[in-house]
C-alpha cells in the first residue's frame, strides 16, 4: 500500500469563486509521480474552528496532510494557529524565522503584521521558500504552505524528497473519435472487472465538431497490470469498428 494523503485548500476566496485553485492538479500529480496516494481533497473556509476540525480528522486518517493558503500576514491568515491548536502546542515566536524575515525586509518594513509570518506551533520545523523567503512549516505529519502556486511549489519540491514514497502510478491510454461512453459502457465495465487493481476512467471530449469522442485511462501501480488493460481497452475500441488512438487527445 503507498502512503496517502489529504489535502486541505483553505480560504474563503476559493470557495466564493473569486480565485480559481491551481494547486490540487499540480500536488495531485506529482504526489503520483513518486508513489504518494492523493485521498481526499477539501476545500474550507477561513473559519478557526472548521480548519482545527478538519486538520485534526485528516492527520489521524492520513499519513500525510498538506494545506494551502492562510500563512500570510493578514487578519484572516489563521492557519498557523489553528493547527497549533489542532497540536494542542502553544503559538509561538520562531527565532530563525524572524532573524531571517528581518533581514529580508528593509529597515523600517519588517512590521508587525510581517512578524506574524515568523510565529508557528511550537516544535514546528520550518520549510524553506525560495521565491519570497518567508517558510511553511511542517508539524508532525502535516505540511502547511503557501497558496500562492509559484510559492506553494517551491515549498512543496522541498517537502516531497523528505517523504517516504510507494510504487509510483503508471499510465496509458486511449482515444477514438466518434465513440461515446453510453455504446461501450457494459463492455468496459467486464474489463474493469478483470483487472480490479487497475483504475479505468473514461472521460469524454469535444474539441471541435470533427474531434469529438471518449478517452479511456488506464492507471496503476501494477505495471503490467495497467499494460493489459490498456491492451483490452484498445482491442475494444477496434472490436467497436473505430481507430484507437494512443494518449490522451491533445485538448482535452
Amino acid at each position: 500500500m503507498n502512503p496517502t494523503a489529504c489535502l486541505l485548500v483553505i480560504g474563503n476566496e476559493i470557495l466564493s469563486g473569486r480565485t480559481q485553485d491551481v494547486n490540487v492538479q499540480y500536488i495531485a500529480r506529482r504526489l503520483s509521480e513518486t508513489g504518494i496516494t492523493l485521498s481526499e481533497v477539501r476545500i474550507i473556509p477561513d473559519i478557526r474552528a472548521v480548519i482545527v476540525r478538519n486538520v485534526t480528522e485528516a492527520r489521524a486518517a492520513h499519513d500525510n496532510v498538506f494545506t494551502t493558503g492562510g500563512i500570510g500576514p493578514t487578519h484572516d491568515d489563521i492557519t498557523s494557529a489553528c493547527v497549533a491548536e489542532s497540536f494542542g502546542v502553544p503559538w509561538v515566536h520562531h527565532p530563525a524565522t524572524f532573524r531571517l524575515l528581518e533581514a529580508h525586509f528593509a529597515p523600517g518594513e519588517f512590521n508587525a503584521a510581517r512578524q506574524r509570518m515568523a510565529t508557528m506551533p511550537q516544535g514546528a520545523i520550518p520549510i524553506r521558500n525560495s521565491v519570497s523567503v518567508a517558510p511553511g512549516f511542517t508539524m508532525g505529519n502535516v505540511h502547511v504552505m503557501a497558496g500562492v502556486p509559484r510559492i506553494m511549489r517551491a515549498m512543496f519540491e522541498e517537502v516531497l524528497p523528505t517523504l517516504p514514497h510507494g510504487t509510483p502510478v503508471t499510465s496509458q491510454a486511449w482515444h477514438a473519435n466518434g465513440l461515446y461512453e453510453g455504446a461501450l459502457a457494459a463492455a468496459l465495465e467486464a474489463i474493469q472487472h478483470r483487472y480490479p487493481a487497475v483504475d479505468i476512467g473514461s472521460y469524454p471530449y469535444r474539441l471541435d465538431e470533427s474531434q469529438r469522442g471518449v478517452c479511456l485511462l488506464c492507471k496503476g501501480t501494477d505495471t503490467r497490470a495497467v499494460h493489459d488493460a490498456a491492451h483490452a481497452v484498445r482491442d475494444l475500441i477496434k472490436e467497436m469498428g473505430f481507430e484507437p488512438q494512443a494518449g490522451e487527445p491533445a485538448k482535452a
